[in-house]
């Protein structure tokens, strides 16, 4: 319950979902887009407000899910009553596969994401995105790009046509692995080739031990960025 108001408190310190709207739901089948569906499907009955919830999910042609995932994620996503759905498509549609990296996919991934959003009349995608994969993007951009930049917790695009919304961003990790396993969600194991191997798995380690060091040292990072880069709707 606690983790769910913790959800809440991020959704109203940015304006995240309004009355009567519609979110679309990135849905990876990991356990951080699982949890981030149980947190807006059970928060809705405790709140004076309605919004509409669909699921999707992208499952790659070329690294697909084991089937026997796909009666459990659908009686899961039931169970919570939000709309659910599958999609097939190819991870390398322009780009050869030995050229292919993490940020390809990832935008390729959110291309699609974008795509369905506007033929379907969505306004907002909801990923499950916390503060430790903020921080880990942070450091990325300002290690290896020389950018001080991040993931916002709204994030705006099409002048306002859209907008990406990440309400799991001031939850720890930790907090989302011990709500799976107690749980038992319908966790799909990874089948990217480089989920072991990525820069931000290597950077993880990182910040576990400056966390030893200051226990804060995540929310020191998000706030650093986003004093100064907090987007409000209209």
């Amino acid at each position: 319950m606690r983790f769910i108001k913790d959800v809440g408190k991020g959704i109203n310190d940015f304006d995240m979902i309004r009355d009567g709207e519609d979110i679309l739901i990135g849905v990876s089948g990991g356990k951080d887009s699982l949890a981030l569906a149980m947190a807006l499907s059970i928060r809705r009955k405790w709140l004076p407000i309605t919004y509409k919830l669909h699921a999707v999910m992208i499952n790659w042609i070329e690294h697909p899910i084991d089937e026997a995932y796909r009666p459990r994620l659908k009686k899961y996503f039931q169970d919570l009553d939000i709309e659910f759905e599958i999609i097939d498509e190819k991870q390398f549609p322009s780009t050869e596969p030995e050229n292919y990296n993490c940020y390809i996919c990832a935008r390729n991934r959110r291309r699609i994401l974008f795509e369905i959003a506007n033929k379907r009349g969505f306004k907002q995608i909801a990923l499950g995105h916390h503060i430790d994969d903020l921080v880990e993007t942070t450091m990325m951009n300002l290690f290896f790009r020389g950018d001080f930049a991040t993931m916002n917790p709204i994030q705006e695009f099409f002048d306002g046509e859209l907008y990406v919304i990440r309400p799991m961003i001031e939850i720890h990790e930790n907090t989302i692995i011990r709500l799976a396993q107690t749980y038992d969600l319908p966790v799909i194991k990874p089948v990217c080739p480089y989920d072991q191997t990525n820069i931000r798995s290597k950077l993880k380690p990182l910040v576990k031990e400056l966390s030893h060091m200051d226990k804060f040292v995540r929310e020191h990072v998000f706030e650093a960025h986003n004093l100064n880069c907090r987007i409000k709707r209209p």
